[in-house]
């Protein structure tokens, strides 16, 4: 007998979890979770390096059941908007009024040959956790990540820390290439490469090689990772390999539940509008299924963010309780730590908007995190980018020996705002002899005042 349901949420994960929290005693709700747990994903490499237990990594159920909604766990096979069912995987049916499509993504490995070899994974899932976790703990020697973004640098250096030979391929020419410029990739590349990392840039993973588990990783410059001569290890599975070979290469949206020929769906996800409407009434997406916007640019933009999905479905639940609300597109502020130093990014890089056809300023700031006559002080180097037209900030990055994040927020917040440089001069700022530079300089500011002088020297 099937069930019915005034919504249903298609995905436990941060944005399912906000939808529970503000909608979940409004309406008669579930929350579909394939997944036992909901992880905190981001917190993944360092349950690899040890750093934290696994268990603090999972979310408590309570979170979902507290708010009145109800907790389903099990898979969704497939919908029929027309008729507003759904089947999940253990042969139950059922009915909702609305349904909300949050289901994720999942880690995106390339149609290459061997990718289907034992020892080959991606890394995004509790079950990709655990699998790394039994490698390492059960003697793994050599690990090739490949990808060079925040998760494949943080996943590279806990495999390292815990004592096992690390190469990381990208294809980019720079580690972070969507984070921040190659001035500061310049600056991450050296702490790997100094911390024995096997870092290999401009090269593309041709095909993987072996018999039933991975031998051989074949880059497209010739030159060939070998992993067979490494001493055997296994997972609680007693799977065998010699070496492993994760994809940390992005993700793609998981929609394999959702019939052909329904929904729009783009490149990057289910198409929706400012109010997280898809094409079919009653149909609403969000988070890193969903395609959406540059803030800046308008144009479609990845943003498969845990810090996206969350307002996203906050804009979501906000218009479901009969408010008028916009989400106005992805700025993706992000940071990453490499060793002891912190990088953050956000907007738009200076190659990434010169690529969107702005002519662009940039502008860099030095100073210390503490005053320079405090034990402790440790370098802070800022970079903001500008429209030279409209003197309005599109982008910034932060290289630091102390976390970067509330800067990073600062600066999302002006793009949002649309500040201009002239209104970063204006910059409200505190100071404190532990915690910033001295009164008489702000990092900000101290950048904001070299891009106007350029708009001075330029105006000349």
């Amino acid at each position: 007998m099937e069930k019915s349901y005034d919504l249903i949420v298609v995905g436990g994960g941060p944005a399912g979890i906000t939808l529970a929290k503000r909608l979940g005693k409004k309406y008669k709700m579930a929350i579909i979770r394939p997944e036992d747990y909901s992880m905190i994903y981001c917190a993944m490499p360092y349950v690899v390096e040890n750093l934290i237990e696994k268990k603090k990594c999972l979310k408590n159920d309570e979170l979902v059941t507290d708010t009145g909604a109800e907790l389903i766990r099990d898979e969704v096979v497939s919908i029929d908007f027309d008729n507003k069912n759904l089947f999940l995987k253990n042969d139950r049916e059922l009915s909702f009024k609305k349904i909300i499509i949050a289901s994720g993504a999942t880690p995106f490995i390339p149609p290459i040959d061997g990718v289907d070899l034992e020892g080959v994974m991606g890394f995004k899932t509790q079950k990709d956790l655990e699998k790394i976790s039994a490698f390492v703990e059960n003697g793994l020697k050599k690990a090739v990540v490949i990808g060079a973004g925040a998760i494949g640098i943080e996943l590279a250096q806990a495999l390292k820390h815990k004592g096992i030979d690390v190469s990381l391929v990208d294809l980019a020419p720079q580690v972070l290439p969507n984070l921040v410029g190659t001035e500061f990739a310049q600056k991450a590349s050296e702490e790997l490469i100094k911390n024995d990392i096997h870092l290999i840039l401009n090269s593309r993973v041709e095909r993987l090689v072996g018999k039933d588990y991975v031998k051989e990783v074949h880059l497209d410059s010739g030159e060939i990772l070998y992993l067979d001569e490494y001493t055997p290890c296994t997972d609680n599975d007693n799977t065998t390999i010699k070496g492993l070979v994760v994809f940390a290469t992005g993700v793609v949206p998981d929609l394999n539940f959702i019939p052909e020929n329904t929904l729009s769906i783009g490149r990057q996800g289910i198409i929706v509008n400012e109010r997280m409407e898809t094409s079919i009434p009653d149909v609403y997406a969000v988070g890193d299924c969903a395609q959406y916007k540059s803030y800046i640019t308008g144009n479609t933009l990845g943003g498969k963010l845990a810090t996206n999905a969350v307002p996203m479905a906050r804009i979501l639940a906000e218009n479901l309780m009969g408010k008028k609300a916009a989400y106005k597109g992805f700025v993706n502020g992000a940071a990453t730590k490499v060793y002891d130093n912190y990088v953050g990014g956000t907007g738009l890089t200076a190659q990434a908007a010169e690529k969107e056809g702005f002519e662009i300023l940039k502008a860099y700031s030095q100073l210390t995190t503490r005053f320079p006559i405090m034990p402790g002080k440790k370098d802070i180097r800022l970079k903001l980018v500008v429209d030279k037209k409209t003197t309005k900030i599109i982008g910034g990055q932060v290289f630091s020996g102390e976390p970067v994040t509330g800067l990073i927020d600062l600066i999302s917040f002006a793009i949002q705002k649309e500040a201009t440089a002239y209104d970063l001069l204006d910059l409200s700022y505190s100071s404190q002899p532990y915690q910033s530079f001295f009164p008489a300089g702000n990092i900000v500011v101290t950048a904001a005042e070299k891009i106007i002088k350029q708009l001075e020297e330029i105006a000349v």
